[in-house]
């Protein structure tokens, strides 16, 4: 096939490549990998590519049979960028690069700045033009633009794209069916955010998207680049937030992808120790190379700017900051175990992305007690503004998976968190991570029986929601799922047909809307100021106690019973007189409990714990109760003293 080729160079181009070669060009996507240009009035496509230490680089594809010789791409200079131009080129056309290495072998690559990728098993990259949608979703842009997520609901419904929901025959959807199907569902439950697990390509389906190959590619098992960005569209304009599970730690080894891109580490650590990562056999990313951090940095700014991506929540945090985290005895230049390049790379990413996008998302998977996650880069930290709380599920759910009789002797699992928990701005995550690999689904995970695995996950649920953080649930939580999750079929959906499931997938939209409408329950989500112990001595009885506030000083008093029987007449201070209501009772009939209607509480003067007056509430068995203030009890007016006669 005859082609006509040239070697169009931008006349940005040594600008753009001094950048990418200082680690400061972070919209690089721009540059390197396959545009669409004009011309002299027509059409070519430009490729580019890093790939400093080739000897050759060839362009095969589509559009030359893939010919091996006749497409070779120029070196720019010593930037180790090489490039060409073709016409007749197409929307959709595959290719890839022939790269012989210093040695003299010989890879076939994809193109790591590709917007498209062929389906697995085939993996070639796609000649693709993001430009040409119409967004519509400037609502939701202005209305981001004016929200503090701090003081802010924030509701997140965690998803995995391959097995949310699947056609009739096991079939994976296409992002558009997804995103019709899943805006209403995130709807009916109130649901603020989604965060998808990992949407970059990907070759194993079993990796669960966490071993990539092409960063800047949606994966193509659910459509075109064009059929996600009318995923977010779609879900903004519900004004649903969308949150991306990115991986910038490490990659898989898959020739195609980016190990030894060009027969030496490009990517990659030149350290064999360094660059093997034992626990995912995968390669980590050597954030010592500037080209790498422009890589990264630009893939962050990507997602947010041409899909309209609200946040990225990064991967894997710890196992970046600390070069022995895995056991391997590696330190750095100043003896330490942290991983100074790293730290670097995180503070400038998210430097740079909130210079970008000051309302973004960015939040750390960060398992370990690494001081100022979320503090500023300027003060030590970061940079991040959100952080999982990762002490706070494990302790919660070693406590729930108990048997009541046995929670008495371990009280500390619920108090312990509150000593920690503003010292980071953080998100209560129970994620995928822990309903897989034997460890049960949350519903499963509690004790006793049928009914009382409900009643004692509806606890958890208003323990978490009435906890200071922002909360996260895997899908399939939020109706009881019984399984463990599987990422090669759908969600059970058969179990809403039960009635206790049904009533859990009530009860959680009913939580998420009062937890919408209570500023109690998320304005002070990062300050003591928004928190105050009730009741957190009683371990015998496994009762806890404390109001949250507001940011105007109003309460909500957040009862907890975690054991299988009721508490009745139990005594609770109060700081003001008048009549409490219940505005949550885990324990109602509708949800699956015993309670027939909700009761109201009078304020008595009598004084109870420090306040000056109480009320006696019944607290129902592995039961959870919101109360509140309804009506201030009114204080009698004095009658004006009668006018005496006039002495006459």
């Amino acid at each position: 096939m005859q082609l006509d080729i040239d070697y169009f160079y931008p006349k940005e181009g040594d600008y753009w490549a001094n950048l990418f070669h200082e680690g400061t060009f972070y919209e690089a996507y721009d540059f390197l990998g396959a545009h669409f240009i004009e011309e002299d009035g027509e059409e070519w496509v430009r490729f580019a590519v890093w790939a400093p230490r080739a000897q050759y680089v060839n362009l095969i594809g589509d559009f030359n049979d893939w010919n091996e010789y006749d497409l070779p791409l120029h070196r720019i200079h010593e930037s180790g960028i090489w490039h060409i131009a073709i016409k007749n080129c197409k929307q959709f056309d595959s290719y890839k690069y022939r790269i012989v290495g210093p040695s003299g072998e010989i890879r076939y690559k994809a193109d790591p700045f590709a917007f498209h990728a062929e389906t697995r098993p085939n993996t070639a990259s796609k000649v693709y033009a993001l430009d040409g949608y119409e967004w519509k979703d400037t609502r939701w842009q202005k209305q981001k633009e004016k929200t503090d997520s701090y003081v802010s609901p924030m509701s997140i419904y965690e998803l995995n794209l391959l097995s949310w929901r699947r056609g009739e025959n096991n079939e994976i959807l296409n992002y558009r069916q997804i995103a019709d199907e899943l805006v209403e569902y995130l709807r009916e439950l109130k649901y603020t955010h989604v965060e998808l697990m990992p949407i970059t390509e990907f070759p194993y389906d079993g990796s669960w998207g966490y071993q990539v190959t092409g960063y800047y590619a949606a994966t193509s098992r659910f459509g075109e680049p064009k059929d996600f960005m009318y995923f977010v569209d779609t879900l903004h304009q519900a004004n649903i937030g969308v949150i991306l599970d990115w991986v910038p730690v490490h990659f898989c080894k898959d020739d195609h992808g980016l190990a030894r891109f060009d027969g030496t580490d490009c990517f990659e650590w030149f350290e064999p120790y360094k660059a093997e990562n034992n626990q995912w056999d995968t390669l980590n990313f050597d954030y010592s190379k500037p080209e790498v951090i422009s890589f990264l940095i630009s893939n962050a700014i990507y997602w947010q700017k041409m899909f309209h991506i609200d946040g990225l929540r990064v991967d894997a945090v710890a196992y970046m900051l600390y070069l022995d985290f895995t056991g391997k005895d590696i330190k750095n230049y100043q003896g330490g175990r942290e991983n100074l390049d790293a730290i670097n790379f995180l503070r400038k990413l998210n430097e740079i992305v909130f210079r970008y996008f000051p309302n973004s998302i960015m939040v750390a998977e960060e398992s370990t007690a690494w001081p100022l996650v979320t503090a500023p880069t300027d003060t030590g930290g970061l940079g991040f503004n959100y952080k999982w709380n990762m002490g706070w599920m494990h302790d919660i759910l070693e406590y729930m998976s108990m048997d009541p009789i046995m929670r008495r002797d371990h009280q500390n699992l619920l108090t312990f968190t509150i000593t920690y928990c503003f010292s980071e701005n953080y998100i209560l995550p129970l994620s995928h991570d822990e309903v897989v690999h034997m460890k049960k689904s949350l519903l499963d995970k509690m004790p006793g029986n049928y009914e009382q695995k409900f009643a004692n996950l509806r606890l958890l649920y208003a323990y978490m929601y009435a906890h200071p953080g922002k909360k996260l649930l895997f899908m399939g939580g939020e109706f009881g799922q019984f399984a463990e999750w599987n990422e090669w079929q759908s969600l059970d959906w058969h179990l809403l047909e039960y009635e206790l499931h049904g009533k859990m997938k009530d009860y959680m939209t009913e939580l998420n809307q009062l937890y919408r409408k209570t500023p109690e329950l998320y304005e002070e989500d990062t300050s003591y100021a928004g928190y105050e112990w009730v009741e957190h001595e009683n371990h015998k009885e496994s009762i806890i106690a404390f109001n949250r506030l507001d940011s105007d000083g109003n309460r909500l008093l957040c009862i907890f019973n975690f054991t299988p029987v009721e508490r009745p007449v139990y005594p609770f201070g109060v700081d003001e007189l008048g009549n409490y209501s219940i505005v949550l009772n885990t324990d109602i009939h509708k949800w699956g409990g015993d309670t027939q209607r909700n009761k109201y509480y009078r304020a008595k003067e009598v004084p109870h714990n420090g306040k000056p007056y109480s009320i006696e509430v019944d607290i129902p068995p592995l039961g959870a109760l919101y109360i509140r203030l309804k009506t201030k009890k009114k204080t009698a007016a004095k009658k004006p003293a009668r006018k005496k006669k006039q002495d006459k």
